[in-house]
């Protein structure tokens, strides 16, 4: 496998199982000059697994600023530069984005290696609906906590946080303050040897009586939106109006975001005009 020279491949390692890994991930680590790793003690386990000897930059949010320069410096002498994270995809709630974005400003090439997702591999399983808010870490000041919540419940999309499994406690009196009446899912060690997922109704959760150690994922699920009393009068006189303009599609989404109500019911009334129409 041919690498581009003065690149930077930005390279999704395993989040547990040490064999979920791709093929092509393996290739660009072994051709690489450097590799650039948030702990370089965690991500030697991986390349020793792998079999793969090179020389290892620590790069991690303490020092980015610090080794930045001399990093662009081995990119414009013609090396090939990998990052690596402890797990999953680099600088998603992980360093790198600062590396990244010189990196685009000088004109060098960054070239993505996907891989393993907590965040895609948790919303697989949830069961809930696939348009979803991915925010990362949560605070971890109560107030801020309450006002980024505050303004994330307002949202009908499943959401995707990160949290510290030892305050675990601490965020479900929160979920449970805003996001009643939705869906949990916490994943634990995911593809690990003590990997598990924990359901239940936020209203209904139990605080968990013994500690974590790690960090979860948590899925909350969409917002179910209640039907209210509306004035159909009104809302067929808008769909006729919006019907002369925009698709049928188009006119559902419209009147579905200013009235609020059941989509089917919506599309139902906007059939029915069409076809009273065609039979004038």
């Amino acid at each position: 496998m041919k690498l581009s020279i003065k690149s930077l491949y930005i390279v999704s390692t395993p989040i547990g199982n040490l064999d979920d890994i791709t093929l092509r991930a393996i290739e660009v680590l072994k051709n690489s000059d450097i590799i650039l790793c948030e702990d370089t003690r965690h991500s030697l386990k991986l390349l020793n697994h792998l079999k793969i000897k090179k020389k290892l930059i620590s790069y991690h949010k303490f020092n980015e600023k610090k080794e930045l320069q001399k990093i662009i410096k081995y990119l414009n002498e013609g090396k090939i530069l990998s990052l690596i994270s402890d797990a999953g995809t680099p600088a998603i709630s992980d360093p790198g984005r600062l590396l990244i974005q010189t990196c685009v400003e000088k004109g060098i090439k960054v070239i993505p290696i996907p891989g393993v997702s907590s965040v895609v591999a948790s919303m697989s399983i949830s069961g809930f609906n696939d348009q979803f808010l991915f925010y990362g870490f949560l605070p971890k000041t109560e107030k801020e906590l309450e006002k980024i919540l505050s303004s994330l419940c307002q949202y009908s999309f499943s959401q995707v946080f990160f949290i510290p499994a030892i305050k675990v406690n601490f965020y479900i009196k929160k979920f449970k303050k805003f996001f009643s009446g939705r869906k949990i899912m916490i994943a634990k060690e995911i593809t690990k040897l003590h990997e598990s997922f924990y359901r239940e109704d936020i209203d209904e959760i139990k605080l968990f009586k013994t500690s974590f150690k790690g960090e979860l994922t948590i899925v909350i699920s969409e917002k179910k939106i209640k039907d209210k009393f509306f004035n159909e009068i009104e809302v067929i006189r808008k769909a006729k109006m919006y019907l002369k303009k925009y698709s049928l599609k188009d006119v559902v989404e419209l009147l579905f975001e200013s009235e609020k109500i059941n989509k089917k019911k919506i599309y139902q009334i906007c059939l029915d005009i069409k076809k009273n129409e065609k039979n004038i």
